[in-house]
């Protein structure tokens, strides 16, 4: 980073920007507990601007499912949104200077506890946007599912 980070509000930034969609800006009306908010910041260089970039996570009270995940790249003194995607279940992260973003997803009757795998999409700056260069899919072991094992039969002598 060329400059230290400046803690932004990042809750009015996202209730502010008017590329938010109303599900994710009804979820920031009231604070979870104790006046927290479901949102977790990171400041990074991404944009290669002489300031750092903010990530912001935006979450569900009840149990920390990414609603949105967004960029904001200051410009003129002021925050533009340069990066948003809304399909829970999102989290976007910083990974080598990169953006890299994750989605859980979910099999037919998969519980919001137990995703069947992940998607991960890694993106670069390209100057004025972010592009998509790298995509891997995971899928998640089914063992331990809710079936009780049978025990083993003891050998034999």
């Amino acid at each position: 980073m060329s400059a230290p980070y400046e803690k932004v509000d990042a809750v009015q930034l996202v209730k502010d920007d008017p590329k938010v969609g109303d599900d994710v800006r009804k979820s920031l009306g009231k604070p979870c507990a104790a006046e927290e908010y479901p949102v977790e910041v990171t400041y990074a260089a991404l944009t290669h601007g002489k300031d750092p970039d903010v990530v912001v996570n935006v979450m569900t009270c009840a149990d920390s499912v990414g609603i949105g995940s967004y960029v904001y790249r200051k410009k003129g003194g002021r925050y533009e949104n340069v990066f948003a995607d809304e399909q829970p279940s999102v989290y976007a992260g910083v990974n080598k200077g990169e953006l890299e973003v994750s989605k859980q997803t979910y099999g037919t009757g998969d519980k919001v506890c137990c995703a069947s795998g992940e998607d991960v999409m890694t993106y670069r700056w390209t100057g004025s946007r972010f592009a998509e260069y790298a995509r891997y899919h995971t899928d998640y072991s089914n063992n331990g599912g809710t079936e009780a094992a049978s025990p083993e039969p003891a050998p034999e002598d």
